[in-house]
């Protein structure tokens, strides 16, 4: 899910985070890898994009955790959204995906974004919205696995470190020596 993937360029938020987009160059390459290429982006424009990933961290938390949305996430959301100039496409294998013009920048990006975040909270999606089980990371992510009961973000990050964590606590805990790190 775009919106979610969005959301994950901030790891580890309740810990030592790691922000994934450090430079606008670096929002640029994100954006293009999401098949929403863009020419340039200004320090403005990042901080803009930064404003809309949090708004979004917080609504999908709130949704995902059955809380109120934030008043105020729920308005940035709406405003990036209403902004853009995308268009949705049809593929030719029945998926819908979104086309920016060759003058496209960033706010055209970050509106698809937000429309994306209006699906997945709104419950338009096949899924539903969870939280990382990780204590350090937190992140909401969309889980459309067959039970919804997935508890990690990512498997191969969040999810090893918790199992490899439970298993040197359990190795500790009956006197054989942990694992290397």
């Amino acid at each position: 899910m775009l919106a979610t993937s969005f959301t994950g360029t901030l790891s580890e938020r309740q810990g030592d985070s790691v922000e994934r987009i450090p430079t606008p160059q670096r929002l640029v390459d994100w954006l293009a890898v999401s098949g929403l290429a863009v020419g340039s982006c200004t320090s403005a424009q990042l901080d803009l994009a930064r404003e809309l990933r949090e708004s979004i961290h917080a609504a999908a938390t709130a949704a995902a955790t059955q809380d109120a949305l934030p008043a105020a996430a729920v308005e940035v959301i709406n405003n990036f959204s209403a902004q853009g100039r995308a268009a949705a496409v049809l593929t030719p294998d029945g998926q819908r995906r979104w086309r920016l013009s060759s003058t496209s920048c960033v706010e055209d990006a970050l509106s698809v974004i937000a429309a994306d975040a209006i699906g997945i909270v709104a419950g338009e999606r096949d899924g539903k919205l969870a939280l990382c089980a990780s204590p350090t990371c937190r992140a909401a992510f969309f889980d459309t696995s067959q039970s919804r009961t997935r508890k990690w973000c990512d498997m191969n990050t969040c999810g090893n470190r918790q199992k490899k964590a439970r298993f040197n606590a359990n190795r500790r805990a009956s006197g054989q020596p942990a694992g290397r790190s």
